[in-house]
């Protein structure tokens, strides 16, 4: 099967979307399909190998440009081509960019607005690319925010169109009004041209049902995958070293850093510091660093210096070794995470978690036994379930016994690319007169 998977990259951060798309596309390479991961915006950036094709359509200052300037909508492909190329895209790119919430407000509702808003030309190049060149079976978009580009998909390319759904309720929130209204009107009007949406979770499946405005049974459950190679070896032996707690997520107040150093400090002043240690990993943004500089000197007004390790962000075989050194990993998101990587990842690795009891969290534990949740309301409910942990090594140790071995049986990639070829399937068949279907 040629699937063609269109994917934003996010500049130079890793996210878990990127994570996925790109881990979902190797794995079906893998089964044989013939796979084009399409960056747009910027190249992927992922810590496994990067399987993405070399062509960046909609480069992010071609799509910024035709936003600002009425002239440069009207420039011939000539004069703006060059600055889709991965290199410049790279270079330009640089630093993090502040763009304020009107623009992305404004910029949103031209995207979702597709062969009607000004970044149709980018579209134009797309959807030739793919018709005349590619050919795919199945086209498959990382998120709804790409929903613009369905109705001109579906018109030139005449195959099933698959949406996944990855968080992307989060953005909206952030959206000033009246953008905010307007974007969820076009995603409304604009989910009736998409065939499939796919959830790594039930309960987000739900939720971006009602949000879309969708019947809930065209929304696919299919659970995150992991791609296991150097996941799971042999734990340290343990040593005589303090309870050490991990974080490893973007740094940032969605991911509630500031939440699990309010628990270690209360779990410190409470079993003594030299008994306790916390390590954080994660990407960190430029938006984010005064977030960052306020938990820091939190720490240290908390007379913790010594006991709170900072490693900023790190590749895939130190995250690997990192997880695997750890006693529990906890990244208590405030707001409802709908996938939850960094927990299949700990327990892959055998190392328990323990988070807040909504999103996909849940889900992830009942079918794993792989932690403990506590209840997000309560905030001394988080120590408590830290120090349960903490005084019961066997606990600790057959919780992560169960993650490692049931993420190996049901949330490995192979799983992940056989559910989502499954789904294609049955819409391409769908499609196709005389099949009964």
């Amino acid at each position: 099967m040629r699937i063609a998977h269109i994917s934003p990259g996010a500049g130079g951060m890793l996210c878990g979307a990127c994570l996925h798309d790109n881990t979902l596309a190797g794995a079906l390479m893998r089964q044989g399909h013939d796979v084009a991961l399409i960056p747009i915006y910027t190249p992927m950036r992922t810590d496994e190998e990067d399987v993405s094709g070399p062509r960046v359509f909609f480069g992010a200052l071609n799509v910024f440009l035709r936003q600002r300037s009425r002239l440069y909508r009207h420039l011939p492909a000539a004069l703006t081509g060059f600055l889709n190329r991965p290199g410049v895209i790279k270079l330009l790119a640089r630093g993090d960019a502040n763009i304020d919430a009107s623009f992305l407000g404004d910029l949103t509702v031209s995207m979702l607005r597709g062969e009607d808003g000004n970044q149709a030309r980018e579209l134009d190049e797309l959807v030739r690319w793919l018709r005349d060149d590619y050919r795919p079976d199945v086209v498959h978009l990382s998120n709804s925010l790409l929903l613009g580009f369905a109705r001109r998909l579906r018109q030139e390319l005449k195959v099933p169109l698959v949406c996944s759904l990855q968080g992307e309720e989060i953005f909206l929130q952030g959206l000033v009004e009246p953008y905010q209204e307007q974007v969820h009107d076009l995603l409304r009007r604009r989910a009736m041209d998409v065939d499939a949406f796919i959830a790594p979770s039930s309960v987000y499946a739900g939720v971006m049902a009602d949000m879309l405005g969708v019947d809930r049974d065209r929304v696919h459950h299919v659970p995150l995958g992991l791609h296991m190679e150097g996941h799971g070896g042999p734990r340290p032996v343990p040593r005589d070293r303090p309870f050490t707690i991990g974080y490893l997520a973007r740094i940032c107040p969605e991911k509630g850093l500031h939440l699990l150093v309010e628990a270690f400090v209360e779990l410190a002043r409470s079993r003594g510091p030299e008994a306790v240690r916390l390590r954080v990993a994660g990407y960190l943004g430029g938006r984010d660093r005064a977030y960052l500089e306020k938990i820091k000197a939190r720490v240290r007004n908390s007379g913790l210096e010594e006991e709170v390790e900072f490693l900023g962000e790190i590749d895939r075989p130190t995250k690997i070794e990192f997880l695997g050194n750890l006693d529990v990993l906890s990244v208590p998101t405030p707001y409802h995470e709908p996938k939850g990587l960094f927990v299949l990842e700990a327990l892959a690795n055998g190392t328990p978690v323990v988070q807040p009891d909504h999103g996909a969290f849940p889900e992830l534990l009942a079918a794993t036994g792989g932690g403990l949740l506590y209840a997000p309301d309560q905030p001394g409910d988080l120590v408590r379930a830290l120090m349960e942990l903490q005084d019961d090594p066997r606990l600790r140790h057959e919780m992560g016994r169960k993650g490692r071995e049931s993420v190996r049986e049901l949330f490995d990639d192979r799983l992940m690319a056989e559910r989502t070829v499954k789904i294609y399937h049955g819409l391409v068949n769908a499609m196709t007169p005389g099949t009964g279907m």
